[in-house]
Order: structure tokens, then C-alpha cells, then sequence
């Protein structure tokens, strides 16, 4: 689909320039100088030649075939530009050019234009408001960056044009390879799904980088992510992450919820490596271009000093890493070159007097140990350490393995030498134990992201038809929120178990209901105006006389009323007291771009000060429901401690995913809570105390 971006046998600069410094001036030039094979056209009216090429006055007068146009005129210029792309049979075009959306609604309206008129044209283009391309295996620079990054398997696309600059600026001097550059710019036609597409068919990226601040079709990038990641790694930064767009949200889900939780849930669910910080970003991509995955979790490390050892083993027990012993044979073969006091068991301290023969014999025997899927090389640099040597041992035996070997060469001066021999090499290098831990990590993540099986979804069949009544009714009358009643008969449609509930409007009916579910029971208030009622003092527990029930529903009706003067009462709630178990939360919340999301917290009233909770976006997979629970801090409370039953765990489980199910079945639901969902122990199943709907749009 981009080949024309990425292998054009001709190329025209609309606006080339032949003042130095000018943007049209480096893009040109860069064409030139950095080697491309094809054939240039510079489109200048005011000029007949720009650096020593023939320049026309317009795209029409260029009389040969052009593949690629590159447009730096002035924004007022771009659609015209592109009306002569769409004459000249030019389908590709980089808009470099700033002036539109990023400027203000004028430029909006503008880049609308633009966008309607290529499409008019069947013109495809990146930007506007982009650094440029380049492509190292093509020697395509059209770019105005300064510089051309060496050839290498590292695809990378930007929205940020200052980043890419940045990026390029790190991987220069240490001569990080890349195999295609891309700056994004306003994504106003080509995308970042369009770009991983691309990267994925192209032989020559071994893995995919990419710095995000939005995407504009959520469920797309999650669909495109997941059949990409399959094939190549996807590792992403993602800037502008705020919880601003939360808090409006009147249910606990949708308060904690926010972009960071959206996206989070997005990219695990496809397949993309997340990046925290640009060295992170370098850190694993160059771990992911230059060696093999391990294919598992045992791991061990060699090192001429115990401290740093133990920071990468501490590093290594946060991870997904395990460090295994070595096998009694492969000790005893340490012992036989070793120092006495050396260290045999992992980390493996092969002492500070080590030279490179002692580090090579090391490593050899290691890697004997079939066992062992990836080794970590720690050095120090002491008085004695030949630094290049030892690098050169390590390459040495890099290169006759197919297992991964990380090495943190720790220093600046002293280890310099060294490292630029191990990146010569493909030798991942990293300033410190833990980043160098947490790309052997992120390896083997996504070793298990490309080696699990297809997610298995369930239909699961609720009474839809009953379910859509109540929300028919509920927007005829042009409410947003559910009344308690509709929200029980609703998750009884979707076969929630629900404690006995009987309304009453007067304290005589109150007690009826008491005496007819039976004594202990809960009172709750019944008012729309009210969603969290505990917040109100709208709720007593525990109630066991008909004398408890007539003076809970005084105090609980006063209090209210003094709070809330202008909320309407329609009654009580009279409720089964259920008997004891674990209170978790679970609710539906929805992204403007993923679309909706399941919450799932354990701690009742207390999850928004706690924030334990896991977000997946809809359909939830059994495997996705299976894993939000173990991503919380607070998980090992439903196994049991202290003696304690375990909870019913596959019963939370199958609630998630009937809640997603809901949530595909009605779209109109924009925020919902079923808080507190007691769980009860292993196989008795947990049962809906208290849920509340908002609903919204069509």
C-alpha cells in the first residue's frame, strides 16, 4: 500500500528551495546527498536549476512519471498541489508543510479541504505538519532531519515531529540501525494502523516503534495491533495520558477510568509493548532487533561484581524472569576454573580479577544448560578488566547460540570502547541492571504473546428482549439513569443472583416487607437524585425488629430529606441481609475512542481510595476475565489467607464476561456499577447487592 513512499523510482519537491536553511532546501539536498538512485525533480517557478537539478515550474511540466511528491509550499498552496498530484497520476504525497488543524479552527477547515480533495484525487498522504520519511534500504531521505540513521532492522513512526528529531539524534552516534523513519504529523490520512500494516509486509523491520499521542479509531488500531504483533514486536509510547475526561463521571468506574486505563487495556489486549520513556523505547528495540527471544522465563547471570548481581536478581524477582541453579554437572565444571570463592548458584560472580578468557569459559558453561533461556552479562570496569577484550568473548559467544544475551556493561569512559564493539555486533548493551532486566523481560512477554492460543469468546445469552424494554422506556422518558427496580429486573434478564428485595413507600409497608423476607434485613433509600447512598447516610444494615425497621426509615428518610431538600423519595428498599463474603466491584464504563470498558476492583466502598482495578476493553475473552483478576495487588484475599475459604472466583469470571455481553447488546449504556458483588465462597457464587445504570445516545 506505501510502496511508492518507501521504494519511489522518482521523486518530486514542491517548493525546493535554493536557500540554505530553508525546509525546502534540506529536503532537497538530503534526497541528493544521502544516496538515492532515482529520479528528482525540483518544482521551483522562480528558479531553473536548484542544487544541480533541472527545476520546473509546476508539477504539469515535470514530463516523466513521478511516484512520490514531496509538498513544502505555503498551507494556503497544499490543495492545489494536490489537484496537480491527482493530473500527474501521483498517488503518494508527504505534506510537510504546518498551517493546518494544529493551528486553530481556520486550519481545521483547511486540513477538511485537504483531506476531501486527495481523496477526490486518489492521492494518499502522510502529514501535514510532518518531519518527512526516510527509508535507509531504499536511500530515500525525505526528511529535512539532519542526518541519516544507519541501515538497520528498526521501523519507527512519530506524530511528534520533535521527537523523531530526538530519536534520531540518539541513534546517530551510536550508529542504532533503522529500517524506515516516518514522521506522522497530523495523521489527517495516513495513519499509525496504515504505517503497522506497512512495517509488518516490509522485509527488511524486524520491529515496529511507534510514539502515540491519540488515534482517532480505536477499535481499529486494537484489531490491526493484534494481527501485526503476531508477526513482529509493537512497542509504543504513549504520550498525553490524563484522567481529565473522568471527572464528570458519576459511578465509580467511570471516575476511575481515564485515557492511561483506555489504553492500557487496548494495548494488552493487542499485543503492544508499552514504553514508558524514549530510553525505554531505545532500550527495547534494540533488544527486540539484534537477538532472538528467549523461549522461557529461566534466566541467568554472569557478573565480575556481587552488587550489581544482586540488583539485577532483584530486578529480575519483579519481572516474569526466573533465576534457576545451574545444573549440579554445569557447577562443577565452574569449580574446575573458578576461584574457590567465587559464586556458582546464580548470579554467577565470577569475581572483579576476571579477564575475558574467565568470562567466555563462564558463559560457554552456562549456556551448556539447556535450561537456561537467556543469559544477562554484568561488568564492572576494575583495574584489571580488559573492557574490548571481554566485549569481543561475549559477541564470541553470541554468535554461536540461539538464546538471547543481554549484557550492562556499567561506566561510561572505561566500558565505551567496549560497548560500541558489542552494538557492532548485535549485542544489546544498557547503562544498568534493570533496564537491562526489563528488556529480557519484555522479551519474553511477548515470546508468550505470540505462543498463546486464540482467545476463546462465549455468547452468552441473557433475556435481551426484557433488558431492551426497560431501556426503551428509560429513554422515552427522557431519563438518563435507571430506577433501582429496572436496574434489578435488568441484571435478573442477564441472570445476576440478587438479594430478596421488597419496596415500601410507608414505615407499615416497611415492616410488611421486613417480616415477609425475614428478619435480619437492610433498608436502603429510593430517590433517582441519589447514586451513592451510603454517601448519604441512605443506608442501615443489620435491622432485626419491626422497631429497628419503623425508626431506620424515619432516620434514614430525614436524613436524607436535610441533605437533599430537592431529591424526590419514592420509598425504601427493604433487602435480604446476604450472608458474609468478599466485596468486589465490577462496572462498564465508555471511551469516546476504544468504545466500552469492563472494571473489575476488589473493595466495595473503598475503590476509589484503594484504586486496585483492572480495565479490559469489550468483548472480554475468558482469558481477558482470567487475567483481570491476578493483575490486581489485592487478588491473594479471594484464595483465602489465614485459614480463610477461597472465594468463588469463577463466579466473578463469568460476571465479567456477562457484562461485557451486556455492553455489546446495549451501547447506549455509558457508565455502570454493580458495587458491592458479595462473593461467596468456592462454588456458592456471588450475588448483586447494589447496581446502578446511566444510559445515553441511541
Amino acid at each position: 500500500m506505501l510502496d511508492n513512499f518507501f521504494n519511489p523510482k522518482s521523486i518530486a519537491v514542491i517548493g525546493a528551495s535554493r536557500t540554505p536553511g530553508k525546509v525546502g532546501y534540506d529536503i532537497l539536498k538530503n534526497i541528493i546527498q544521502y544516496g538515492y538512485e532515482g529520479a528528482v525533480f525540483p518544482i521551483n517557478p522562480s528558479a531553473t536549476e536548484v542544487l544541480g537539478k533541472k527545476s520546473f515550474s509546476s508539477l504539469l511540466d515535470v514530463p516523466d512519471k513521478i511516484d512520490l511528491a514531496v509538498v513544502v509550499v505555503p498551507s494556503k498552496n497544499v490543495i492545489e498541489v494536490i489537484g496537480q498530484c491527482g493530473a500527474k497520476k501521483i498517488d503518494s504525497a508527504i505534506i510537510i508543510t504546518a498551517g493546518f488543524k494544529e493551528s486553530g479552527i481556520e486550519g481545521a477547515k483547511l486540513e477538511n479541504e485537504l483531506i476531501k480533495k486527495s481523496q477526490e484525487c486518489g492521492v494518499r498522504f502522510i502529514g501535514p505538519n510532518c518531519l518527512g520519511m526516510i527509508d535507509t534500504h531504499s536511500k530515500v531521505n525525505a526528511s529535512f532531519a539532519a542526518g541519516m540513521p544507519a541501515k538497520g532492522g528498526i521501523g519507527f513512526f512519530s506524530q511528534s515531529g520533535a521527537l523523531c528529531l530526538a530519536v534520531l539524534d540518539r541513534a546517530l552516534p551510536d550508529e542504532i540501525g533503522f529500517s524506515k523513519f516516518i514522521s506522522m504529523g497530523n495523521k489527517s490520512d495516513i495513519t499509525d494502523t496504515d504505517v503497522m500494516l506497512a512495517l509488518s509486509e516490509d522485509e527488511n523491520t524486524k520491529v515496529i516503534l511507534g510514539y502515540i499521542e491519540g488515534v482517532t479509531d480505536g477499535r481499529k488500531f486494537m484489531e490491526v495491533a493484534a494481527q501485526v504483533s503476531k508477526k513482529k514486536p509493537i512497542i509504543i509510547l504513549k504520550s498525553g495520558i490524563t484522567s481529565a475526561g473522568a471527572k464528570a463521571a458519576s459511578s465509580h468506574t467511570g471516575a476511575l477510568a481515564g485515557r492511561e486505563a483506555a489504553f492500557d487495556s487496548a494495548f494488552k489486549q493487542s499485543g503492544v509493548i508499552r514504553a514508558h520513556t524514549i530510553n525505554e523505547l531505545f532500550n527495547y528495540a534494540l533488544a527486540f532487533a539484534n537477538q532472538p527471544l528467549p523461549k522461557g522465563p529461566y534466566v541467568a547471570i554472569v557478573t565480575n561484581s556481587g552488587g550489581p548481581g544482586i540488583l539485577a536478581a532483584d530486578a529480575c524477582d519483579k519481572s516474569n524472569l526466573q533465576l534457576t541453579p545451574l545444573h549440579k554437572e554445569y557447577v562443577d565444571e565452574l569449580r574446575t576454573f573458578l576461584p574457590p570463592v567465587a559464586s556458582f548458584y546464580n548470579p554467577i560472580d565470577i569475581l572483579g580479577d576476571s579477564g575475558a578468557d574467565r568470562y567466555e569459559r563462564a558463559l560457554n558453561t552456562v549456556l551448556k544448560d539447556e535450561r537456561i533461556n537467556g543469559v544477562m552479562v554484568l561488568l564492572t570496569p576494575t583495574a584489571v578488566v580488559d573492557v574490548d577484550a571481554t566485549a569481543m568473548a561475549v559477541v564470541n559467544v553470541s554468535k554461536s547460540i540461539d538464546r538471547p544475551i543481554l549484557t550492562s556493561f556499567m561506566g561510561k569512559q572505561r566500558v565505551e570502547s567496549g560497548t560500541k564493539t558489542l552494538m557492532k555486533y548485535g549485542v544489546p548493551n544498557y547503562s544498568y541492571p534493570e533496564e537491562m532486566v526489563s528488556s529480557m523481560n519484555a522479551m519474553y512477554n511477548y515470546y508468550l504473546w505470540i505462543n498463546r492460543p486464540e482467545k476463546t469468546y462465549n455468547n452468552i445469552n441473557g433475556l435481551k428482549e426484557k433488558a431492551a424494554e426497560i431501556f426503551d422506556e428509560v429513554k422515552k422518558e427522557s431519563r438518563d439513569r435507571l430506577y433501582e427496580l429496572e436496574v434489578h429486573d435488568i441484571l435478573q434478564a442477564y441472570g445476576f443472583s440478587q438479594p430478596k428485595s421488597l419496596f415500601a413507600r410507608t414505615p407499615e409497608e416497611a415492616v410488611a416487607a421486613a417480616k415477609g423476607i425475614g428478619y435480619p434485613v437492610v433498608m436502603k433509600i429510593m430517590s433517582p437524585q441519589i447514586v451513592h447512598k451510603s454517601d448519604m447516610g441512605g443506608v442501615k444494615i443489620n435491622l432485626i425488629s419491626k422497631k429497628e425497621v419503623e425508626n431506620a426509615f424515619f432516620d434514614i428518610t430525614t436524613r436524607v430529606r436535610n441533605i437533599m431538600p430537592a431529591a424526590h423519595i419514592s420509598g425504601v428498599m427493604i433487602q435480604e441481609m446476604v450472608p458474609k463474603g468478599k466485596e468486589v466491584i465490577m462496572g462498564i464504563t465508555k471511551d469516546p475512542h476504544f468504545g466500552h470498558m469492563i472494571m473489575f476492583g476488589l473493595g466495595g466502598i473503598y475503590v476509589e481510595v484503594l484504586k486496585d482495578i483492572s480495565f479490559r476493553i469489550v468483548p472480554l475473552s475468558q482469558e481477558d476475565a482470567h487475567e483481570m483478576l491476578r493483575e490486581t495487588k489485592t487478588f491473594p484475599l479471594l484464595r483465602g489467607v489465614r485459614g480463610e475459604a477461597e472465594a468463588d472466583i469463577e463466579a466473578i469470571e463469568k460476571s465479567l464476561l456477562i457484562l461485557s455481553q451486556m455492553a455489546v447488546d446495549f451501547p447506549q449504556i455509558i457508565e455502570a456499577d454493580i458495587n458491592p458483588l458479595l462473593v461467596r465462597q468456592r462454588g456458592e457464587g456471588v450475588v448483586a447487592i447494589d447496581a446502578r445504570f446511566t444510559i445515553g445516545g441511541d
